[in-house]
């Protein structure tokens, strides 16, 4: 046997006994162990340890300092606060139909030409499809758009053609923050009021000013006085019986005078 065949005999023989004894050498851990040291394990333990220091950190900082971790917790508080109470598109049309309908109740002469107005233009847009409601976390914006989501136009689905987020504010029309729409609730401001039929007054009488305590006391016991049963004093009475009585003494006399003429007749 040459050389060549000698070392390729060596190569080949070394090859199968490491073979062997890797597959006769005993497992080192089970397949929970290895889990345990894997990479995934290594890094959701640094996690976990991270969180453990950071809440020790935050109970340790607010026991030091209790004025800066209760306006943090206020700060917290509030912030989830206002995105519980965060209204919707069904809060809005709720509130709409609302106020469409306190201003129906009203005449067209004494509605307040600001509030009409707004309103109308809503429920015009709603009619159409043409409100949208957007929700950016703690609070909701309405605002306009030029087509009904369903049209099938072009200028309606192309969407180089759609309104630019850069021209949203032009477009609000409402702010919806802790449960209320703003301007909705500005608007509707004095609904019943018409401020048309006041530019005629003198211009003192325009304005009008809150009444005072002494006033509004005032009118008040006028008011619960208009209630009372009338009180009649003794004089008063035995004053209408004296008249009562002379009253029937001449109707007595005037029945006697006429009896006289129709005997004398």
């Amino acid at each position: 046997m040459n050389s060549a065949g000698m070392s390729s005999w060596r190569v080949l023989r070394r090859a199968l006994c490491t073979a062997v004894e890797t597959a006769a050498a005993p497992v080192t851990g089970s397949r929970w162990e290895r889990l345990k040291k894997s990479k995934a394990a290594v890094w959701c333990r640094g996690l976990l340890t991270d969180y453990k220091e950071a809440c020790r950190e935050v109970v340790v900082g607010s026991r030091e300092r209790p004025i800066k971790a209760s306006i943090y917790f206020s700060l917290l508080g509030g912030t989830w606060a206002c995105f519980y109470t965060r209204p919707d598109k069904q809060a809005f049309e709720a509130t709409l139909l609302d106020c469409s309908g306190q201003l129906g109740l009203l005449s067209p002469w004494i509605r307040n030409g600001t509030s009409d107005g707004h309103i109308q233009s809503l429920v015009k847009l709603r009619n159409e499809g043409r409100l949208r409601v957007v929700s950016l976390g703690l609070l909701s914006l309405v605002y306009q758009a030029d087509y009904d989501p369903d049209a099938t136009l072009y200028e309606a689905e192309c969407s180089n053609l759609s309104v630019p987020w850069r021209e949203l504010h032009e477009r609000v029309l409402d702010v919806g923050f802790v449960g209320r729409w703003w301007v909705l609730a500005s608007k509707m401001k004095d609904y019943d009021v018409n401020e048309e039929a006041f530019k005629g007054l003198p211009a003192h009488m325009q304005a009008t000013s809150p009444p005072s305590v002494q006033e509004v006391e005032t009118s008040e016991r006028l008011h619960k006085e208009s209630w009372l049963p009338l009180a009649v004093e003794e004089e008063e009475t035995e004053t209408n019986i004296a008249d009562r009585k002379e009253e029937s003494v001449g109707d007595d006399s005037q029945m006697h005078a006429l009896k006289e003429e129709q005997i004398q007749a």
